[in-house]
């Protein structure tokens, strides 16, 4: 993949290393799921979507349909529910993972913002179609924050592929 100049080369990521954290941001939202709080951000949907752009052959559709069943199953949600909101990330991610890592990661939060209110507009829908009633507007905060994490979650999810800077005459990568 063409890199912006001035950006560091990434190490490959090791797989058990996204099914590490996959699994660390999965037992994240249940630990946040038992307040039901609706404005608290969804961690889980932040780690497939930063999957789903830097590795979308291993974290697919498939993978982000199953943790939202897994979460729905967690949570006594309506079966499908993050399923579906899941999965529309991971195709979102997967239609920008291109474009999207070509920008800084303050305007990368920004182009994510759409996609989270789309996942949490379709919990939403989800809910009301089954007819449980609106839960009030705080349940806004919940794609704000998942954007503001979107920087602090990149860093340290990266973190790891990260080169050391070492200066070598023969080699000018």
């Amino acid at each position: 993949m063409i890199k912006v100049r001035g950006q560091a080369l990434l190490l490959p990521v090791s797989p058990w290393f996204i099914v590490w954290s996959l699994v660390f941001a999965l037992l994240l939202s249940m630990w946040l799921g038992l307040s039901h709080q609706l404005w608290l951000p969804d961690v889980l949907a932040i780690f497939v979507f930063f999957w789903g752009i830097h590795q979308p052959r291993r974290v697919g559709m498939g993978i982000a349909f199953f943790l939202g069943l897994w979460v729905d199953v967690q949570q006594s949600a309506l079966l499908g529910q993050h399923a579906l909101a899941y999965t529309f990330l991971s195709y979102g991610a997967f239609t920008i993972h291109r474009r999207l890592l070509w920008f800084a990661l303050p305007q990368q939060a920004l182009q994510v913002l759409p996609f989270f209110v789309l996942a949490n507009v379709t919990q939403w829908l989800t809910r009301l179609i089954a007819g449980e009633a609106f839960a009030g507007w705080l349940i806004l905060f919940a794609p704000l924050c998942e954007a503001l994490l979107w920087p602090l979650v990149s860093t340290l999810l990266l973190a790891p592929q990260r080169r050391a800077h070492e200066t070598d005459v023969h080699r000018p990568i």
